[in-house]
């Protein structure tokens, strides 16, 4: 679609009309000689002499010429624009934080995949995960790692091929053979402070209790709660293990519940997939989108024809200067 900057601007191409209806001719004052006998000459002539100007006759082609240059160039001061195709960009509307335990106990096989085969618990998670993630438009996501201690894998980003790739690169006991899940939750609040949405949630995952914390679970809800982050968790660990593989279900409990999330636990691939639909409905949100139509200026076309009009006839002008200065000398 065409349209202008500035239309209004348009209304310059009158100004050269009004001028020349409202100005009064041009004159130029010149010598002349003054004849005593000018006055009986009139009289014989019957006229009555009077102040006035000459007034050189223009054609109406020239003056259409130049009004035409006139013109060109006010369209071109008003920036004629094509408006483009409208661009959708979707706008964040909620930081969501992944926290994925890497521990050695995420090595068991106690899980099946979607082929039905027996895979480790971190395979399963990625798996669920993954297809988590595509529905996750509209969200900024972000993925942090823990084992002995916690790593920032993604920062928050909207770009979830980026965040699905990355987290298929992770591997159990890459963060070490521990559960720092406190320090995790730690740093995941560190990581939120830069952000501007109001709707933030963690949702941890863990199989294990918290080994290598230097601060407690407990401790890092509470921090949590304060800054209105919500966490919900999911255990996929085994409750019936003992030592520090056990799945300490009431602190995550208790975790889930200082921050006013939810607590659910996986034994197999189908609960965990039922787990993450469950929070989809938990999380349910608008996707908010922003349309943007890029504006291509176009003043230029309108100021190359001004130029090559101008510049033809400044050429026929001088090739008629220079034959009329020619031809007495012929003659």
């Amino acid at each position: 679609m065409y349209t202008l900057a500035h239309p209004w601007l348009l209304l310059l191409i009158l100004v050269p009309l009004v001028l020349r209806l409202v100005l009064p001719p041009y004159r130029e004052p010149r010598q002349a000689i003054r004849a005593p006998f000018f006055d009986r000459i009139a009289a014989l002539l019957g006229t009555t002499p009077g102040e006035g100007a000459v007034v050189a006759r223009v054609s109406i082609l020239r003056l259409g010429f130049q009004w035409l240059l006139w013109s060109l160039l006010v369209l071109a001061i008003a920036r004629p624009q094509f408006i483009e195709e409208p661009i959708r960009r979707v706008v964040p509307t909620r930081d969501l934080l992944l926290l994925v335990d890497l521990s050695g106990s995420m090595e068991a096989t106690d899980f099946t995949n979607a082929a039905g085969e027996k895979v480790d618990r971190l395979t399963a998670v990625k798996e669920v995960l993954d297809e988590f993630l595509t529905r996750r438009e509209g969200d900024r996501i972000g993925l942090i790692v823990f084992g002995n201690a916690a790593f920032v894998q993604v920062p928050f980003t909207q770009d979830l091929d980026a965040c699905r790739m990355l987290l298929e690169e992770t591997a159990v006991r890459m963060a070490g053979p521990k559960t720092a899940f406190g320090d995790a939750i730690g740093l995941g609040i560190t990581l939120f402070e830069t952000s501007e949405v109001e709707d933030r949630v963690m949702i941890a995952l863990t199989d294990g209790n918290d080994t290598g914390s230097k601060v407690p679970p407990a401790e890092a809800a509470k921090i949590a709660r304060d800054n209105e982050i919500q966490i919900h968790v999911v255990g996929v660990g085994d409750p019936r293990s003992t030592g520090e593989e056990v799945l300490d279900e009431e602190a995550l409990q208790a975790v889930a519940d200082t921050t006013g999330g939810r607590y659910f636990f996986a034994q197999d691939r189908d609960e965990l997939v039922g787990i993450y639909d469950e929070l989809d409905r938990i999380d349910t949100r608008e996707v908010e989108a922003e349309t943007y139509r890029p504006r291509l200026d176009l003043f230029h076309w309108p100021l190359a024809v001004f130029f090559v009009l101008s510049l033809m006839a400044n050429t026929g002008l001088l090739l008629r200067t220079l034959h009329a200065n020619r031809s007495p000398a012929r003659g």
